[in-house]
């Protein structure tokens, strides 16, 4: 069964930082490309960024480019997003996921998937 945790969410301040973790679990995510997903209250959930399974290409939304960074650890199966100079837009619970096919991944509808984790609260307020 295919598990998707994330974490490092949290409350923080315009401007703040933060960092985000992705365990994926349950089969094989060799040649995978991961990405990050968001959600606002009231809003459809919208791709933020991917990264294919090398590490060599990324894909940012036009609303973090310049402010976030994906990265992965494939030893772990895990991805990250380092978020910075938050802005409150940002506020939105996070929720990763994968695909064999990275240029798919920033265009596939969120509904295609077939598992989401939980998801983790990111809040900026001050």
């Amino acid at each position: 069964q295919v598990q998707l945790v994330e974490s490092g969410g949290g409350l923080v301040q315009p401007g703040g930082s933060l960092r985000l973790s992705c365990v994926a679990s349950g089969r094989s995510f060799n040649y995978y490309a991961m990405g990050w997903f968001r959600q606002a209250p009231g809003k459809e959930r919208d791709v933020v960024a991917v990264i294919s399974w090398s590490g060599g290409a990324t894909y940012y939304a036009d609303s973090v480019k310049g402010r976030a960074t994906i990265s992965r650890d494939n030893s772990k199966n895990t991805v990250y997003l380092q978020m910075n100079s938050l802005k409150p837009e940002d506020t939105a619970v996070y929720y990763c996921n994968a695909d064999r096919d990275y240029s798919k991944m920033t265009t596939k509808p969120v509904g295609a998937y077939d598992y989401w984790g939980q998801g983790t609260q990111v809040t900026v307020s001050s």
